[in-house]
């Protein structure tokens, strides 16, 4: 293996991808990257992914590394932390089998992953599930013991200008498989008209699909410029003794911003909002719903999902998977079977038609003539 590429490097992913370009050399420090994370690298199809940690660990079945060789791009892993200081941005790199050289000089060198480490790590994952999964649930219990007075209870939510009462709100959040599903929903979206609310690059998520968002809700890590000044309505989550760290890139934009102080995720905050405002559905986008998706996100626990959950249940329908349940596009066979059932009736009146008679006599005289009958 022989490949050359200008190296662009970055910690966290979801910065690195507003900066790498397509034959570069992406650079990161992703220990279990997960299936946004991977999305995001394939959509720009670097020549190959240096990661300072290992791409799948066995704790649990992370898809990242997976669906990123499977897309054809080489992952070299574990190739240390030291790389950073090593490398410059835009700099020329060249990696030869598993080094990695700056002109003449060995910078590194790592392991490079193959789909059969792969699918060994996703067998030592599945052995460790049960053990991941009872310390999961006893983060989940303790996280819920902790915020279950301030989330069932009467919440002081800020003071809204968009309309939500009796209406449909869609929360999209860039999760797992947005784009499908946001792609098999928008005959939905463009029917029903829901208030659209954009959990921090779900907003982007959003303008990619040429809808603009009403509300955007998060912490204001990983949202555009672009959408913050779109002219949605901003709510800052902040935490529960009131600190909001993302507040301040809003208010160094010129933008006025709400606070909700809050615990847990950004995504239970939006569905709380549009619960006490009175939507009569939810329909959520991307969201994290299950063990995986948050020891993806870094989180031990989902306390405060599962009782929003269970508060905003009744009218919350989630979105995830529509693609694969509901495709647009009819099997070849059932097109043609459609095209002859429509050419029956087409055929049988140009047949009895006294106007065309003669056209299929003429026919039917030079096919005898033809095969001598």
């Amino acid at each position: 293996m022989l490949i050359k590429g200008r190296a662009r490097l970055d910690r966290r992913t979801k910065n690195l991808v507003k900066r790498l370009r397509k034959n570069d050399i992406a650079i990161i420090d992703h220990d279990d990257i997960d299936e946004v994370a991977a999305n995001s690298l394939i959509d720009i199809r670097p020549q190959m992914i240096i990661n300072t940690q290992a791409s799948i660990t066995g704790k649990y079945p992370a898809k990242g590394a997976y669906k990123i060789l499977k897309a054809g791009i080489p992952i070299l892993d574990e190739v240390g932390e030291e790389i950073f200081d090593e490398v410059r941005e835009g700099s020329l790199l060249i990696v030869r089998d598993e080094e990695v050289y700056s002109g003449n000089r060995k910078i590194t060198e790592g392991r490079q992953l193959t789909l059969e480490d792969v699918d060994h790590k996703w067998k030592e994952a599945n052995e460790n599930a049960k053990a991941q999964l009872d310390h999961f649930v006893e983060n989940t219990l303790e996280y819920a013991k902790k915020e279950k007075d301030i989330l069932l209870g009467n919440l002081e939510v800020p003071p809204l200008q968009t309309p939500i009462l009796g209406r449909h709100v869609l929360i999209v959040v860039r999760g797992s498989s947005y784009k499908e599903d946001l792609r098999a929903i928008n005959s939905y979206i463009q029917e029903e008209d829901p208030v659209l609310i954009g959990v921090d690059g779900g907003a982007d998520a959003l303008l990619e699909f040429g809808l603009k968002p009403d509300i955007i809700v998060g912490d204001m890590d990983s949202v555009s410029d672009e959408a913050l000044q779109s002219g949605a309505e901003i709510v800052v989550h902040a935490y529960a003794n009131g600190n909001a760290p993302g507040l301040q890139r809003v208010e160094d934009m010129g933008l006025s911003a709400l606070i909700f102080p809050m615990p847990g995720t950004s995504e239970d905050v939006a569905m709380v909002l549009a619960w006490e405002y009175g939507a009569s559905l939810l329909v959520a986008v991307g969201t994290h719903s299950n063990m995986i998706d948050f020891l993806e996100k870094g989180r031990p626990g989902m306390g405060s999902t599962f009782l929003v959950r269970m508060k905003v249940g009744s009218i919350l329908v989630d979105a995830r998977g529509v693609s694969q349940l509901y495709q647009q596009s009819l099997p070849r066979k059932y097109l043609l079977q459609l095209f002859i059932a429509a050419l029956v009736p087409i055929i049988t009146v140009l047949m009895i038609s006294p106007a065309t008679q003669p056209f299929f006599r003429i026919i039917s005289l030079q096919l005898k003539l033809l095969f001598s009958m």
